[in-house]
């Protein structure tokens, strides 16, 4: 149990903090009396100086309450090992006991997690406890993910649509104005094979499930736990009862922080925070005009690769320059948290809005108006004079793979090297300024200096040399854990919104998470100063964070398969359009289906001749009269065809009907896995009696 004040000139060091198990590592050695906390401050010569004053008075309020202070002056530093009474300890544990905050019944020993709680405390066990189920829980994702690309891989071959792009005669528009020429549809053979290997009907199932998933693993979690929560005694725990005790054990006469609410504050806040997303949907915008831009420019450069691959490598640049924008509005959405937090606290939800609309406001562009609001030729749309991008014909699905592939790779690998290089290089570097500390002294290991329960209290130079071992290590804060929290939701999120468009996103994760948790370990342990431990019985508002993201997965998926990808134009060409349509067996029934979205302008049109010059429509030496382009409208006025409506219509009822049925499917996974197990409360229902008895003697 610790009892921190706020003081700007201290910084918490100690990593030795006692209310946990502070057992000896080695028992044949004494146990050393330790500190509870070790504040450290510049040493101040000039005792007139207000920030001298100020450490003096802090101090002095400390020993008021019977606090024990070691003072401890090293070069530019002064180090204060504080040290609690028991007396305070005792009350606390009373006040703890006969609360409703903690059925305080025992202790229990022996697990992995049990040890990491002990010297953690109950808020960093329970991340490492989520984090170890969602990797479990991850493993039947991943493996489903597989089989559905080899599901992809395994018709790569016999597909009739890969074969009718590669074995196609038909030209294609021009990609861009004045620097593109028309082109071969056969010349994007490789890209029609990769978006077949995301866009199958396995997708469709796979998507399903993963919906289902992400609420299996919410209940599941909540389950696992209620089991967890209940042995370490914290399952009735409340965060506004430790607060009053811990209140009245520094002062008996305090009086409560009560509950403020402003409907003016809400309002500005959520006046603020509409601001801010609208300029993180504004950057979303710049990373569209980039890839409107790059792709003509490249499309005339001096690499035939580029030249040849424009529209890709476009997109791949965008995936860059968005993970550094990533990277950027990080820091800023930090700042803007944290200062609307002044006028209206919950900052978890405040920093998590900002980055999910950082990261998803491009690829629900790419996702769901990528060629779809481009126009057609003679009327194409423009910003600033540049066409927007076009769809390929096998799809737009592959763009999205690409732009989540980028994202999830960049940001998971970078991330894992510098988090874990930065403090071990500040670790190295620091550690050289206390090798002159490292001889331990014979004093303080003579029984002489033992007391009654064989305990030693070390001497200044063996305080020194522990103080400063952990001084050294990285600096933490309240927001150490919140970032380790916050990227991993945020890896959720990639796992489940758009996993129609990459199937492989949950094996990335599970690889990820299988080092994400060593790394994690190491870097706390060995790293970095501990953590201030804390009690909780729950990992917060991440849970309602998480609850939200499987809703919204339900949506997304939904409107991909729907509206991205080409299941439902394929569903409705191989039924009303298609060979089997009229009966036939002689052919497959997908014969001739890239044709049949694609449209024709003729040149001769006044509006075509507008936005083709001569010199983009010849091709081998010939002149070109027309070309196609991936729509359903009319060769003659280039308006919508019936095809066209009867898609958007068969659409929009799949994504109606994908989610009402994936929501049922919600309801009766979160009805039939109940959050609490009935062992979790007849063990409840026990703890309860014995206490009763307890008392009752």
């Amino acid at each position: 149990m610790f009892f921190r004040t706020a003081e700007e000139s201290f910084e918490l060091s100690d990593r030795q903090k006692e209310g946990y198990n502070t057992e000896p590592l080695l028992p044949s050695l004494p146990t050393q009396k330790t500190y509870d906390y070790v504040l450290v401050a510049h040493l101040v010569d000039d005792e007139r100086d207000q920030k001298a004053q100020r450490q003096r008075a802090f101090i002095q309020k400390l020993e008021e309450k019977n606090i024990t202070v070691k003072r401890i002056e090293h070069d530019d530093k002064v180090f204060f090992g504080i040290r609690a009474p028991n007396e305070m300890f005792k009350d606390y544990q009373y006040l703890l006991k006969v609360s409703d905050s903690c059925n305080w019944c025992g202790d229990v020993k022996g697990s992995v997690t049990q040890a990491t709680r002990n010297y953690f405390g109950e808020k960093v066990a329970l991340y490492y406890l989520w984090l170890g189920w969602y990797t479990k829980l991850l493993v039947p994702a991943a493996a489903l993910g597989v089989v559905v690309f080899l599901y992809g891989i395994a018709f790569f071959n016999n597909n009739p649509l890969i074969k009718e792009v590669c074995q196609s005669s038909i030209i294609m528009c021009p990609r861009c104005d004045k620097r593109c020429v028309v082109w071969q549809l056969s010349d994007t053979c490789t890209y029609a094979k990769v978006s077949h290997l995301f866009d199958n009907e396995g997708t469709v199932a796979f998507a399903m499930c993963m919906a289902i998933w992400a609420t299996l693993f919410l209940e599941l979690w909540k389950r696992h736990r209620a089991r967890h929560v209940s042995q370490w005694k914290v399952y009735d725990w409340c965060e506004e009862e430790e607060e009053l005790i811990l209140e009245i054990v520094n002062d008996p006469n305090c009086k409560p922080n009560q509950f403020r609410h402003s409907y003016l504050r809400s309002t500005v806040v959520l006046f603020l925070v509409t601001v801010m997303l609208m300029l993180i949907i504004g950057l979303a915008h710049a990373l569209v005009v980039f890839r409107v831009v790059a792709a003509p420019l490249m499309s005339e450069g001096s690499w035939e690769f580029i030249r040849d691959h424009a529209n890709t490598v476009a997109v791949m640049l965008g995936a860059v320059l968005h993970y550094l924008t990533i990277q950027i509005m990080t820091r800023v959405n930090r700042w803007v948290s944290l200062k609307l937090c002044d006028i209206e606290r919950n900052f978890t939800v405040k920093m998590f809005t900002f980055q999910f609309f950082t990261l998803f406001s491009s690829l629900f562009y790419v996702a769901f108006f990528l060629g779809r609001i481009n126009g057609h030729p003679g009327n194409y749309v423009r910003i600033a004079g540049w066409r927007l991008e076009e769809c390929h014909p096998s799809g737009c699905l592959t763009d999205l793979f690409i732009q989540m592939a980028v994202i999830m790779l960049l940001k998971q690998t970078l991330n894992n090297i510098f988090e874990f290089i930065v403090p071990w290089l500040k670790s190295c570097l620091r550690r050289k300024t206390a090798k002159k500390l490292q001889r331990k002294c014979g004093h303080c290991y003579r029984k002489a200096c033992r007391d009654e329960q064989g305990r030693i209290e070390p001497c200044d130079v063996c305080n020194l040399r522990h103080w400063l071992s952990n001084y050294q290590l990285a600096h933490t804060d309240a927001f150490s854990l919140f970032n380790e929290f916050l990227e991993m939701v945020v890896q959720f999120s990639f796992t489940t919104i758009f996993v129609a468009a990459f199937p492989l996103a949950p094996l990335l994760a599970l690889i990820n998470n299988v080092f994400e948790i060593r790394l994690d370990a190491i870097k706390m342990v060995r790293l970095e100063r501990r953590l201030v431990p804390r009690k909780t019985n729950d990992i917060g508002v991440w849970t309602k964070v998480l609850e939200v993201i499987g809703v919204l997965a339900v949506i997304a998926n939904g409107l991909v398969i729907g509206v991205s990808s080409d299941f439902i134009p394929r569903l409705v060409y191989r039924y009303r359009y298609g060979p089997c349509a009229n009966g036939s067996t002689s052919t497959h029934c997908m014969q001739g289906y890239i044709n049949d979205t694609l449209s024709t302008a003729f040149v001769r049109h006044q509006a075509v001749r507008t936005d083709f010059i001569p010199d983009q429509m010849i091709t081998d030496g010939f002149n070109v009269t027309q070309c196609s382009y991936r729509d359903y409208r009319s060769d003659e006025d280039y308006t919508l065809t019936s095809q066209f409506w009867l898609v958007l219509a068969v659409r929009f009822a799949f994504v109606i009907l994908f989610e009402h049925v994936v929501v049922v499917c919600k309801f009766i996974a979160a009805w039939f896995v109940p959050n609490n197990p009935i062992q979790v409360k007849n063990d409840r229902l026990h703890d309860k009696l014995a206490r009763l008895k307890e008392e009752l003697r």
